[in-house]
């Protein structure tokens, strides 16, 4: 039985009533009910959670998928909180040990006192921006990904405590040109294909 934990790092705040987010995990919930001998969790950030609930829930997973949408080209508030909490709850409890390094050679090994060793995890953004914005000349993000750019605290955070990066997918444009229906057609696609390759020796 592989054991998935979602995270519906979506926000009822300002002008964004979380709606959009939970479709997508709801999107999720209903891909990986394709798969047998698959468990699924989730927690909704935004409905409140316990945190040592939630280190458990970490230890207990073997695919972490986040879920959240871009705020001021971050992680919203909520979600980065949860995370803060969260990780500091599971220091020498199943998240990470250490920050990796020795008293005796303080130089190097950073980042590798994670914990979560063996699990991997896949995150899904959301952005007001178009993906032309990330790759033509002259545009806002000067030709730099999601995953480079924005992301690369985030996907540093997950491999300090040893969780192992999936292919991440990214929904644009959805404030002024959303298309729904195709762009979670895309997605689960996208998750299908993923879990496919993932699952596939447990199949044989």
């Amino acid at each position: 039985m592989k054991k998935v934990l979602i995270i519906n790092g979506g926000q009822n705040f300002g002008h964004s009533g979380g709606k959009y987010n939970r479709t997508i995990a709801e999107n999720t919930q209903e891909v990986l009910k394709n798969f047998d001998e698959v468990e699924v969790r989730i927690t909704d950030v935004d409905q409140g959670y316990d945190k040592h609930e939630e280190v458990q829930k970490f230890v207990w997973a073997d695919y972490i998928i986040y879920h959240t949408p871009i705020w001021w080209f971050q992680l919203p508030n909520g979600l980065k909180k949860y995370i803060d909490e969260v990780f500091t709850a599971g220091h020498a409890k199943g998240i990470y040990l250490s920050d990796g390094r020795t008293s005796e050679n303080p130089e190097i090994n950073y980042g590798t006192g994670g914990m979560l060793g063996g699990r991997k995890y896949m995150v899904t953004t959301s952005w007001n921006a178009p993906e032309t914005a990330f790759t033509l000349p002259g545009e806002f993000f000067n030709e730099t990904s999601v995953d480079n750019g924005p992301l690369f605290g985030f996907h540093r955070m997950n491999a300090f405590v040893s969780l192992e990066k999936m292919e991440s997918f990214h929904f644009h444009d959805v404030e002024k040109n959303a298309d729904v229906e195709r762009d979670m057609k895309r997605y689960r696609e996208h998750l299908s294909n993923l879990f496919e390759k993932e699952l596939k020796p447990h199949f044989a």
